[in-house]
């Protein structure tokens, strides 16, 4: 399967707004208000396989298979120019309200916003992984540091804006969690792959 085939004709199957599709954690009740173009959507996909992730950094969008060739498509925010990386991972560990330690790497870069936190950071609200992560391993190598995590800012969904990791909001990321079990298989599309597509417009082709 080329990885073109699976989004090239991706079309909208119907909102989910207001609909049970998400599962929403009453302990995230108090955060800003997300933006109803953010709401996941049920779409029609050619490719892939049911219970996988494909991540498309092109479109912001994070899509898990469901039968039928369908998907259910929630909007993320990416990693920034240099700090995306594409390939092939599977889900190795799952947690709740997660702690978070910033890598060597991220440190060096900026030591101003990451030197304070060397020694980690508890999880909780104002924690950058947000209410849930899932962590990216490679197969046969390991943890590569990086998650699908959850985050308390909508406004930098859309946006390149990670260094490497994709981000839902916090409602969104409870949803994906309780719905992706251990060992699924993920894919984060390379970026320039497809044409660039705003929040909110249904991919036809």
């Amino acid at each position: 399967m080329k990885r073109r085939q699976f989004i090239a004709s991706t079309v909208a199957f119907g909102a989910c707004a207001g609909s049970p599709l998400l599962a929403y954690d009453n302990t995230i009740a108090n955060e800003p208000p997300i933006p109803e173009i953010l709401a996941p959507k049920i779409v029609k996909i050619k490719g892939g396989l049911p219970g996988e992730i494909h991540v498309v950094p092109d479109h912001y969008a994070l899509y898990l298979t469901i039968e039928d060739s369908k998907a259910i498509r929630y909007y993320v925010g990416v990693g920034r120019d240099g700090l995306y990386e594409s390939g092939s991972f599977f889900v190795g560990a799952k947690k709740k309200w997660p702690s978070w330690t910033p890598t060597p790497e991220m440190i060096e870069r900026s030591p101003k916003s990451y030197k304070q936190f060397e020694d980690g950071m508890p999880g909780g609200p104002n924690n950058p992984l947000g209410a849930r992560a899932l962590y990216l391993f490679y197969p046969g190598r390991g943890d590569s540091f990086l998650r699908i995590h959850g985050t308390n800012k909508p406004e930098t969904i859309g946006l390149d804006v990670s260094n490497g990791c994709a981000r839902l909001v916090n409602a969104h990321m409870v949803d994906l969690y309780n719905r992706v079990p251990m060992d699924t298989k993920v894919i984060l599309h390379p970026k320039g792959l497809y044409p660039k597509k705003p929040i909110g417009s249904d991919v036809t082709g």
